[in-house]
């Protein structure tokens, strides 16, 4: 069997949002993944890693705290314009009823992708976001 070899690149998206904590609740609930460290960290308050497995898939950060650039002035511009958070999930049902649990704004319901001929749920987070669900490519082919 071949040895699996790690991407040389890895994303990392960070997004700056009202409350951490509350918005780490909702992207756990929704895709099923855990916070790294220490979950009463004092920081956790303005910063958190959500994690599938041993992959970092989204941090969070507050706006205005720490002074980092393009992390402060939150109403500068419409949250997320020209971003969508785009996840890939195995289980795509199942995530579609996490979604729904959650009362997520729901932008486009489940449909299939003709180009990639996989299913995708748009959705809004409690920020604003644009976050999309997708099947693996292929797979509603």
């Amino acid at each position: 069997m071949a040895e699996s070899k790690q991407a040389p690149v890895r994303a990392q998206p960070l997004i700056a949002v009202r409350d951490v904590k509350a918005s780490s609740t909702w992207y756990k609930a929704l895709l099923g993944v855990e916070s790294s460290g220490d979950p009463d960290h004092p920081h956790r308050l303005f910063y958190d890693r959500l994690m599938s497995g041993d992959s970092l898939i989204l941090q969070l950060h507050s706006w205005e705290d720490e002074d980092h650039p393009n992390l402060m002035g939150r109403d500068k511009a419409p949250v997320g314009h020209g971003v969508l958070l785009w996840f890939e999930v195995d289980d795509f049902d199942a995530a579609v009823e996490r979604a729904r649990k959650l009362r997520a704004t729901v932008v486009e319901e489940p449909h299939v992708n003709p180009a990639p001929q996989h299913r995708e749920m748009w959705l809004r987070d409690p920020d604003g976001y644009y976050v999309v669900l997708a099947s693996r490519d292929g797979e509603a082919g």
